[in-house]
């Protein structure tokens, strides 16, 4: 019954991402799990597309808030003219490290590390940063992996919080490889943490500026300005209320994107039955696992 109807849906998807020019091998070598646990909470949580696509933009818009990862956007990236490229090579960055061999994944890691390397200067208010500095690679790991938490929870079905746990503790892997510390690794840590660190947060010009990119990106899919507002709309609703009225979403605003999440919550079922042949599941077989199985709630 799904299937037909899947397919203008599994069609956006690889307009918007396609597949194959990242040239991430998923299938070698066989046996080698990667970085997580086959039957982890990792894999699992990655291989929903609404959930992930949703949670990536709610952290986009949470680390538009801290003043040092926003400058080295401002600074060092060209996300005015190819917004759409960086969130494809993110996508790309997460999918490697989720699902890849070892060696894939520890490639992927280093190459970031290199990136990293020359992304240095200051914010507005005068202050040093530097894309290495653990504390702000904690930051940027935080949001995104509370983003695809959340953007399961939401899009997907519920995580016990056992398992929100467990995610949480098997992600920090890569946040560690990248040079992050003091990681959080349960929802408590997690929810303490951003208590600590709301006083550095701030709405500012710039976040104002990088919104507005984000909020006129043009998808290349079909209808890309009702693309764009329902995921848009999906990935605020993930948002912690401090952060919502940080950004200044006003009730009408919040009553919006609660329609967009509908929708997104809708079409859900449609992306899962359209994608059944992406990372996750290429991973699977490397594995010898049933692919069904990364499709299973928890």
């Amino acid at each position: 019954m799904l299937q037909p109807l899947s397919r203008p849906l599994r069609s956006w998807v690889l307009r918007a991402f396609p597949r194959g020019e990242s040239g991430i091998d998923y299938d070698q070598p066989a046996g080698d799990p990667g970085l997580f646990p086959p039957d982890g909470a990792a894999w699992r949580i990655h291989a929903d597309f609404a959930g992930m696509l949703s949670g990536g933009l709610c952290a986009l818009m949470l680390q538009t808030l801290h003043p040092a990862a926003l400058s080295g956007v401002w600074d060092h990236s060209n996300f005015r003219t190819d917004l759409v490229g960086r969130l494809r090579r993110t996508t790309h960055f997460v999918a490697g490290t989720s699902y890849a061999a070892r060696g894939e994944a520890g490639r992927l890691v280093a190459r970031v590390r290199r990136i990293h390397d020359k992304v240095q200067g200051v914010t507005e208010s005068g202050q040093p940063y530097s894309a290495n500095d653990p504390a702000l690679l904690t930051w940027v790991h935080v949001t995104e992996a509370f983003g695809f938490l959340q953007g399961y929870r939401r899009f997907a079905g519920p995580v016990p919080a056992a398992d929100a746990d467990r995610y949480y503790d098997e992600a920090r892997v890569v946040a560690e490889m990248l040079g992050a510390r003091d990681v959080p690794r349960s929802e408590r840590e997690v929810a303490d943490y951003f208590a600590a660190v709301r006083g550095e947060l701030a709405f500012t010009s710039r976040s104002r500026e990088v919104l507005a990119v984000l909020d006129t990106m043009s998808l290349p899919v079909p209808l890309p300005g009702l693309s764009r507002r329902v995921f848009l709309g999906a990935g605020a609703t993930l948002l912690p209320d401090w952060a919502l009225d940080l950004l200044g979403h006003d009730p009408a605003r919040r009553r919006r994107d609660a329609l967009a999440a509908r929708a997104l919550s809708l079409a859900g079922p449609l992306f899962r039955a359209g994608l059944d042949d992406g990372p996750a599941q290429h991973a699977c077989r490397r594995m010898g696992v049933d692919p069904s199985w990364v499709r299973r709630g928890f």
